[in-house]
C-alpha cells in the first residue's frame, strides 16, 4: 500500500456487477471490492440476480448454484456479497437495486456506487449515493444494454473504462473519465522464486469458452505442434469438433487452483476470435499469465500489443499465428521479465488509482 490517506471508518462503496464471486472466475469488481475493503472501506458487492426463469430454462445450472449463498454474506476480506434470487431476470422486471438491498438487510445508502452491469440500472441507483460511477467492461454495440448504457451515461458523475476502445465506444462523455485496465493478483499468481528448471512445452488457456474464443486457432496450433501439450480450462465448452489428442479440455478450474495450473506451463494462450467485442477487451489473464512466469501468445487487438522484451507475442491471423507461438515457446522459462512487469499492473495499484478518482469526482450540486 501507499501513503494515500485511509477513508473514514463509515465510508461505504457499492459495486453493481455482472458476475458474482462464487464461481470459477474472478472479475475486476471482485478485486476492487477486496482492495478497497483492505484499505478501510465498508464494501458491498451486488451482482446480477439469478432468476427462476434462468433456472427453469437451464441458463443457470443447478450445480452452479450449490456454492452461491442466499442472502448477504461477508467474506474473509470484509466484503459483503449479495447474489439476489428473483422470479424475473434483471432485464424483465426484477426488483430495484434499492429493494434488493432492503431484502438482504443492507442499508441502501453509500458514499459511492460503481456499476458495470447495465442490466442493474434503475431509477433507484442514482439515489443510493452522492457519487455514481459507470465502469464499462465491454462494448455494447446495440440492444438493451446499449440503451441502458445511454441512460446511465446521462445520470452518472464519472466513467472508469477498462480500455481505450471501451471508452471510445461510449461516444462523447460529458463527465470525468479514466481508463483503468484490468490487472492481476500478482502475489497469488507469482511463480516460485526458486524455480530454475525450464518448464515443459505446455500451453494453457484459462477463461470463458464462448464465441469470443477461437477453437479453430487452438486446433491449428495443436496440429502444427504435436509435441506440445495444450490445456484448455473453462466451463461449458462450446466447441463442436474433435480436437487433436494433445489438446486436453479440463473443464472449470477453481480460482484458488489456477496459479498451480499455470506454473506447469510455458506459454499462456489468448486465442481471441474475430468477434468484434474482443476489440474492447482488457483480459486480466494477460497479466496473470505473466505474473505466473509464462510467455504469452495473443491475437493482436486495440488493447493487446506485442511486447517481445516481456515475452508477449502477438499475431494478426492464420499466416503469422504459428510463428508467434514458436517465438513464445522459445522464450526463457520461467519468464522473469514478464513476471517483474506484472507487478506494475497489480490490483492494489489499480485500486489506488480508482480511490483517487473517487475522491476527485463529486455529484454537482443543483
Amino acid at each position: 500500500m501507499t501513503g494515500t490517506p485511509a477513508p473514514d471508518a463509515d465510508a461505504r462503496v457499492l459495486f453493481l456487477s455482472h458476475s458474482h464471486r462464487f464461481g470459477a472466475f474472478r472479475v475486476g469488481s471482485h478485486h476492487y471490492a477486496r482492495e478497497l475493503s483492505v484499505r478501510g472501506f465498508d464494501v458491498v458487492h451486488l451482482s446480477t440476480p439469478i432468476s427462476l426463469v434462468h433456472r427453469v430454462t437451464g441458463r443457470v445450472r443447478g450445480s452452479d448454484l450449490e456454492t452461491v449463498p442466499r442472502g448477504a454474506q461477508r467474506d474473509g476480506d470484509g466484503v459483503v456479497h449479495i447474489v439476489p434470487r428473483t422470479v424475473l431476470p434483471a432485464q424483465a422486471g426484477a426488483p430495484s437495486v434499492a429493494r434488493l438491498l432492503e431484502r438482504a438487510g443492507v442499508a441502501a445508502r453509500f458514499d459511492a456506487v460503481l456499476i458495470d452491469q447495465p442490466l442493474l440500472w434503475d431509477d433507484s441507483v442514482r439515489a443510493l449515493a452522492d457519487t455514481v460511477i459507470y465502469r464499462p467492461t465491454d462494448l455494447y454495440l446495440s440492444g438493451l444494454k446499449n440503451s441502458l448504457q445511454r441512460r446511465i451515461l446521462a445520470a452518472v458523475d464519472g466513467v472508469v473504462a477498462t480500455s481505450d476502445e471501451v471508452l471510445r465506444g461510449l461516444g462523447p462523455v460529458r463527465v470525468p473519465s479514466l481508463v483503468l485496465g484490468n490487472g492481476a493478483d500478482v502475489r497469488r499468481f507469482a511463480a516460485p522464486v526458486d524455480e530454475q528448471v525450464p518448464r515443459a512445452s505446455r500451453c494453457v488457456y484459462v477463461g470463458a469458452l464462448d464465441d469470443r474464443f477461437d477453437w479453430d486457432r487452438v486446433d491449428a496450433w495443436a496440429q502444427a505442434h504435436p509435441d506440445v501439450d495444450f490445456v484448455i480450462a473453462g466451463p461449458h465448452a462450446r466447441q463442436t469438433r474433435s480436437l487433436p489428442p494433445n489438446v486436453d479440455l479440463v473443464g472449470p478450474v477453481a480460482y484458488a487452483e489456477v496459479p498451480a495450473l499455470l506454473h506447469t506451463a510455458r506459454v499462456g494462450l489468448l486465442p481471441l476470435s474475430d468477434n468484434p467485442l474482443n476489440a474492447g477487451r482488457s483480459p486480466m489473464k494477460l497479466y496473470e499469465y505473466l505474473a505466473a512466469g509464462l510467455a504469452v501468445v495473443a491475437r493482436e487487438t486495440p488493447g493487446i500489443h506485442g511486447l517481445p522484451d516481456l515475452g508477449v507475442e502477438v499475431y494478426t491471423g492464420d499466416r503469422d499465428a504459428d510463428a508467434a507461438l514458436d517465438r513464445a515457446l522459445s522464450r526463457p522459462s520461467p519468464n522473469r521479465a514478464g513476471a517483474h512487469a506484472a507487478f506494475e499492473e497489480s490490483w492494489d495499484l489499480k485500486a489506488e488509482e480508482l480511490e483517487e478518482f473517487l475522491r476527485t469526482v463529486r455529484h454537482p450540486v443543483d
